[in-house]
C-alpha cells in the first residue's frame, strides 16, 4: 500500500466533508505509476444510490474548457487559425466592433478579454489585455470560434483525436443522464446552474471519471505519446499548456495557457499552490473538481466532488491551493 500520499487523501476527504456532496475521488499517478486510487461515497443522498467507483463521472464543470483549449489548439496548429493574435471580430462580424474592440483570440483564451453578458447583452468590463476577469462569454466565443474556422464541433475534434483512438469511454458531454453520471448536490435557485441537450462541447454539462480525467492530464504531461507511440502531435499539448497571457500590469493576476491556469511566477490571485512548480498546469471546475499537472515531478493527480458551489465560509481558492501544496509536501518529503 502506497502511504506517500496520504496527507492528500485525508485533505480530499476533508474537502468532501466540508462542501456539500454525497462522494468523492482520488487518482494520482506519479512516476507512470497509478499510485493514489480512491473513492468515497455515493452517487446521491439517497442511501440506496450507487457507489462512487472507478467509472464514475463526475460533472466537471470549467474543468471542460481544458478540452476547449485543446480544440483551439489543434485549429492553430493545423492552420484552421493563423494565430492567437487575430482579432475576434474578424469571426464575429455581426457583433458590435465597438464593444469587440482590439479583442484577441489570445484574450479569450487567457480571460483578459475584458467582455462580459449582462441581461444577455455584450457590454466591455475593461480594455482588451489590461486585467484579468473569469467571464463565460469568453469560452462561449472559443467554442463557436473552432466550429466557425475548422467547420468541426469542440466534441467532433476531441473524438476524432483523442477519445475513439484512445479508447476514451468515460468522458462525454451528455444530453441525457445515465446511470454512471453523479447527482449534482446544488442549491435549487443557483443561477449558475444550467442543462442542456447540446453534445456539441459548447455547453457546462460534461462529464468524466476521474481515472479518465487523470488519463487526460497524463496525456498532456505525455505531451501526446501514449505507450511509446507519438498519437498527437506534442505541439498541441505545448501550445496549450504554456504561458500565453499578455504581459498585465497587476503580476498577482492568474496565468494561463489555452484557458489551463499556468505557474510561470507565484501571483496572490493564482489558484495554483504557492509550493507547486513552475511550469505546472491546472484547471479547477465549479464542482471542485481539479486537475493538476506537475511535469518537474512527473505527477498528474485529480481530485473529483458531486458539489456544486461553495459552502458558506468555504474559501474555495485556499483549498484547491492546498491541494497542490499538500501534493508536494509528500513529493519534497520523499
Amino acid at each position: 500500500m502506497n502511504v506517500q500520499f496520504d496527507s492528500v487523501s485525508s485533505q480530499v476527504k476533508g474537502t468532501s466533508e466540508f462542501v456539500n456532496c454525497s462522494g468523492a475521488a482520488l487518482y494520482i499517478i506519479h512516476n507512470d505509476e497509478v499510485v493514489v486510487e480512491k473513492y468515497w461515497g455515493k452517487h446521491s443522498k439517497d442511501p440506496h444510490s450507487r457507489s462512487i467507483q472507478a467509472d464514475t463521472q463526475f460533472h466537471v464543470a470549467s474543468v471542460r474548457k481544458s478540452y476547449i483549449g485543446f480544440a483551439v489548439a489543434y485549429a492553430v496548429r493545423n492552420g484552421f487559425i493563423s494565430s492567437i493574435d487575430t482579432p475576434v471580430a474578424d469571426y464575429f462580424p455581426l457583433m458590435d466592433p465597438h464593444i469587440l474592440d482590439t479583442t484577441t483570440i489570445r484574450h479569450l483564451l487567457t480571460h483578459t478579454h475584458g467582455l462580459r453578458s449582462i441581461d444577455g447583452q455584450m457590454v466591455r468590463e475593461f480594455p482588451p489585455g489590461s486585467s484579468w476577469a473569469y467571464r463565460g462569454i469568453g469560452v462561449e466565443m472559443l467554442t463557436q470560434l473552432v466550429k466557425k474556422a475548422t467547420n468541426q464541433s469542440v466534441a467532433q475534434i476531441l473524438a476524432e483525436l483523442v477519445f475513439k483512438p484512445l479508447h476514451f469511454t468515460e468522458s462525454e458531454w451528455c444530453g441525457k443522464t445515465h446511470e454512471k453520471l453523479v447527482d449534482v448536490i446544488r442549491k435549487p435557485d443557483d443561477p449558475s446552474w444550467a442543462t442542456s441537450k447540446s453534445t456539441d462541447g459548447d455547453k457546462m454539462n460534461m462529464y468524466v471519471s476521474a481515472r479518465e480525467l487523470a488519463k487526460w492530464g497524463y496525456l498532456h504531461l505525455q505531451k501526446g505519446n501514449v505507450n511509446g507511440k507519438q498519437q498527437i502531435p506534442p505541439e498541441l499539448f505545448k501550445l496549450a499548456t504554456r504561458l500565453q497571457s499578455p504581459s498585465l500590469v497587476d503580476k498577482e493576476l492568474p496565468q494561463n495557457g489555452y484557458l489551463w491556469f499556468v505557474k510561470d511566477w507565484p501571483a496572490a490571485k493564482s489558484e495554483i499552490g504557492e509550493l507547486v512548480p513552475k511550469g505546472s498546469f491546472q484547471i479547477l471546475g465549479y464542482t471542485g473538481v481539479t486537475l493538476l499537472v506537475i511535469p518537474t515531478y512527473k505527477l498528474v493527480a485529480v481530485r473529483a466532488f458531486n458539489s456544486f458551489g461553495s459552502p458558506e465560509g468555504f474559501d474555495y481558492l485556499a483549498d484547491v491551493r492546498e491541494f497542490g501544496d499538500t501534493i508536494m509536501k509528500c513529493l519534497l518529503n520523499e
